[in-house]
């Protein structure tokens, strides 16, 4: 039931008592119960971090970069470590299965990039990640595991954090021997996606596992997998305990979630929605990001569509409108559809 005009909804802030594990993290936080922008591939690039953090998000990552061609000085990689001041506090995310090219990357990325930390990935499931045995591969030999973890943190004064799944399978899931085996290597912080790699993103993610991580471990556990709104992130740090919710694809087209996740959890009310208008004005702000920190080319534009597609998601005639948005050319056509779009709206209004 929804609560009457003028009355203010009220989410408690936390669960209380032995669940709920006040622990700090290795990294400065505006808020004692953080929100974190996953590192997400083609995703978590600057443009984004810089439109999430605006928005609420306390903490950002990198894209997940390859330990490997960070060591060889691959350009494009390098580029992806690059971040602006307005960013921080900000991860960069390293893989591998390396521990010697793990160690090599993390003292480059210190030495030159200088982030709040460093977080190892070993939770990524992508088929030619996994190939080579890097992101959530490791979790099939645990003794590599820790070899990366102690190089890593060996190479590096910066902390340094893990994020993993739950297992490499369903027959060898156990998130807590995983993650007390990281925590004895020396990791920070712990995230738990709370799937396995052969689940990929399907089925649902299992916050008890979360919540018994947290029971487990005496370092900041922060929980991530099915947070698709703000009261999910209520919901999420009231059944796990956790120290920090990590948002990762929930948070496509909808950086409002940060925002309205905040508000709960100060125990406010969820502002409303924004409308096509401000979608719209907020979709052009990282469209010209894109632009400034990219490059305005052609490739900077064809690689953002799929932004514009996520913006107008719920929409009405989005469907239609999305197919338009993936065919353009510049920033100014996008633009032009939008006020096209608008106007008719405007006119009835």
């Amino acid at each position: 039931m929804r609560p009457a005009a003028g009355v203010k909804r009220s989410i408690a802030p936390h669960r209380t008592g032995k669940y709920f594990h006040g622990m700090k993290l290795p990294y400065p936080s505006a808020h004692d119960f953080p929100l974190i922008l996953a590192p997400m591939a083609g995703v978590s690039e600057a443009p984004f971090r810089q439109i999430c953090r605006a928005m609420g998000a306390d903490v950002v990552l990198s894209e997940f970069l390859s330990s490997e061609a960070i060591r060889r000085r691959i350009r494009n990689t390098l580029e992806g470590a690059e971040f602006e001041s307005c960013e921080r506090p900000i991860g960069i995310q390293i893989y591998g299965a390396d521990a010697n090219a793990m160690a090599e990357a993390a003292a480059l990325i210190t030495a030159h990039y200088a982030p709040e930390f460093i977080d190892i990935n070993f939770g990524c499931p992508v088929k030619k990640v996994v190939q080579r045995n890097g992101g959530s591969g490791c979790l099939r030999d645990m003794d590599l595991v820790e070899r990366i973890i102690r190089a890593v943190i060996g190479a590096t004064h910066l902390p340094v954090t893990v994020k993993t799944r739950s297992g490499w399978n369903d027959e060898s899931r156990d998130p807590v021997s995983i993650a007390l085996r990281m925590q004895d290597a020396g990791a920070r912080a712990f995230t738990l996606h709370a799937r396995t790699r052969t689940q990929m993103f399907s089925g649902k993610a299992n916050w008890d596992e979360i919540a018994r991580v947290v029971e487990a471990l005496e370092i900041p556990v922060i929980g991530n997998g099915d947070i698709e709104t703000a009261e999910d992130v209520v919901r999420l740090r009231a059944h796990t305990g956790c120290a920090g919710a990590m948002i990762g694809r929930g948070a496509f087209g909808n950086p409002w979630l940060f925002r309205d996740a905040q508000l709960l959890l100060a125990g406010g009310q969820r502002a409303p929605a924004p409308d096509a208008a401000e979608r719209f004005g907020v979709a052009l702000d990282h469209a010209r990001l894109a632009l400034r920190l990219q490059g305005d080319t052609r490739k900077t534009v064809i690689e953002f569509r799929k932004h514009f597609g996520w913006y107008t998601r719920g929409l009405h005639g989005a469907s239609e409108l999305r197919q338009r948005l993936f065919q353009v050319e510049s920033m100014a056509e996008a633009e032009a559809i939008f006020l096209g779009y608008l106007d008719p709206l405007a006119r009835v209004a």
